[in-house]
């Protein structure tokens, strides 16, 4: 279906770099909707998860630690995320709390780790509570009273609004998350610290790039500048920070529940981010050769750090290793001259290190064909992605996945991608042993040297329609491939296990009360 858009629409559409063509396969795509993903089955230690043992995983460290340097390295921390859902239930609670005895008697007898109740028995242990203690104080308040006095609404407003804290307001990267005798942490601080230790160059600098939204750029800069000579003094290097916004031409049109274009009061276009798979075309713009993702808030203190770091330089480290070999053997298979038992080796490569799914119709192939096969097979970016063993974790997994071309392939799938009513497909997922914390390293450039257009290796069947409001109308807003599901599909993908340590996000603010936030 194509619109026709008014002269206004057209500006609005242009002022944004899509095109109209681009904004009618969005409505296409609302219409048709994305079809669900084809699991074939779980991946697991046995089939496509890989297992080390700890000499192995010293191994890789060691080479990590003595190739790193041949290499250009940058942290990629998808950063804009606001942590306002942190605070949910403070808000909810600010909204409902009425100062009667009885709901100050419900408060009190709270005990569930996600409560107010909770939040309020702890508040002394959050790093936030110094920062807090003092906001107060500047009102002429004391926060021990207003405690005592049962002045709950004023303690969380303090923390929540902008004439306190603001932390309602502002993204998770700019909270204070952990607590040290030398002054407590940001989150944005912690991955200052991980950069120095795994993203340092032959020249002693430390390159992290942020994704941030334009109002909070000026405090991120602020915030960085405050404490990097910090860190520059106490590791012996210099960052290069960088910063990058969600580009407004990866935003998607928005429309009612008759698939019309949703339309504002003023009658223009509602336009929505297009969720974190936008992010692809930020990772494109970079320039390095080796790339670790990780989320703004999986981060630890300094004394539960030294085993992510282990596993951070082993998936690094495995990487190096797989795209050197891969890289000679599209030396060969360039060239064209190459013999059947060097076409075996290739094969039993691909399919054993690179854990690529070669289909039984490779048999069949003539010599020639062969060779331009496993040439497309290996000419792709690399990741390594670390899997964490499951432990009631809500989050995508890892899974072998048939896509509409009928081939199969390792990807991380989320539980919305998925047809859970569907038996044979409930039974795949209730088979999957691992989920995904969102731990990577990308290798994105080709065996002559070149960066790969990331773009190319996107899926585009697998994005996502949530039903969302606008001043009191329902809505259906179309959410891009996402960065690590369909927005590396086409990617070669290595899944490694990790142990949970590495593993530890922060969703509610109650979670910065848990052992490995402490």
């Amino acid at each position: 279906m194509n619109f026709t858009f008014t002269s206004e629409d057209k500006q609005q559409i242009s002022s944004k770099n899509i095109s109209e063509e681009q904004i009618n396969q969005q409505v296409n795509d609302f219409i048709h909707g994305f079809p669900f993903i084809n699991l074939v089955r779980a991946a697991t230690e046995e089939d496509g998860i890989v297992r080390f043992s700890p000499a192995k995983v010293k191994e890789l460290v060691n080479y990590f630690d003595n190739e790193k340097d041949k290499f250009e390295l940058l942290k990629f921390v998808p950063a804009s995320g606001a942590a306002s859902r942190m605070f949910k239930h403070l808000f909810e609670f600010v909204q409902n709390f009425d100062g009667s005895d009885d709901s100050v008697i419900k408060l009190e007898n709270e005990s569930d780790f996600n409560t107010v109740g909770f939040f309020f028995t702890h508040i002394r242990s959050f790093a936030f509570y110094d920062e807090l203690n003092e906001m107060i104080k500047s009102k002429w308040l004391n926060i021990n009273t207003l405690i005592e006095e049962k002045k709950y609404v004023e303690v969380i407003s303090n923390l929540l609004f902008d004439d306190g804290l603001g932390y309602g307001n502002l993204p998770k990267a700019l909270l204070r998350f952990h607590a040290y005798a030398d002054g407590n942490r940001l989150a944005v601080e912690e991955h200052l610290v991980e950069a120095a230790h795994y993203c340092t160059d032959e020249s002693a600098i430390a390159k992290v790039h942020f994704t941030i939204s334009p109002e909070h750029k000026a405090k991120f800069e602020e915030a960085i500048q405050q404490v990097i000579s910090k860190y520059e003094e106490a590791f012996h290097i210099k960052y290069l920070i960088s910063y990058s916004e969600q580009k407004s031409s990866t935003d998607t049109i928005a429309v009612d529940m008759e698939n019309n274009p949703f339309r504002n009061e003023d009658s223009s276009l509602l336009f929505r981010p297009g969720g974190h798979g936008a992010l692809i075309e930020n990772l494109n713009d970079l320039t390095e050769e080796i790339i670790f993702i990780k989320n703004i808030d999986n981060i630890v203190p300094d004394h539960l750090r030294d085993q992510t770091y282990l596993y951070k330089k082993a998936i690094g480290g495995l990487l190096m290793k797989l795209q050197i070999q891969t890289f000679e053997y599209l030396d060969l298979l360039d060239d064209g001259f190459v013999t059947k038992e060097e076409i075996a080796e290739i094969r039993a490569f691909a399919s054993k290190e690179l854990m690529i799914n070669i289909p039984d119709s490779f048999d069949g192939l003539s010599e020639i064909e062969q060779v331009e096969s496993l040439f497309l097979l290996l000419n792709r970016p690399i990741r390594i992605c670390g899997m964490v063993k499951n432990e009631g974790e809500p989050g995508g997994g890892p899974f072998w996945v048939k896509n509409s071309r009928g081939e199969i392939s390792l990807q991380i799938v989320e539980s919305s991608q998925m047809n859970l009513k569907m038996e044979d497909q409930m039974k795949i997922v209730t088979h999957a042993t691992h989920f995904n914390p969102v731990d990577l390293v990308c290798g994105v450039y080709n065996f002559k040297g070149e960066k790969f257009n990331l773009k190319d290796f996107v899926d585009k069947e697998t994005g996502f329609i949530s039903i969302k409001s606008k001043d009191g109308r329902n809505l259906k807003a179309l959410e891009l491939p996402g960065l690590w599901n369909g927005a590396m599909a086409d990617w070669i993908t290595v899944f490694v296990e990790t142990p949970i340590i590495t593993f530890n996000p922060v969703k509610t603010v109650n979670d910065l009360l848990r052992p490995q936030h402490q």
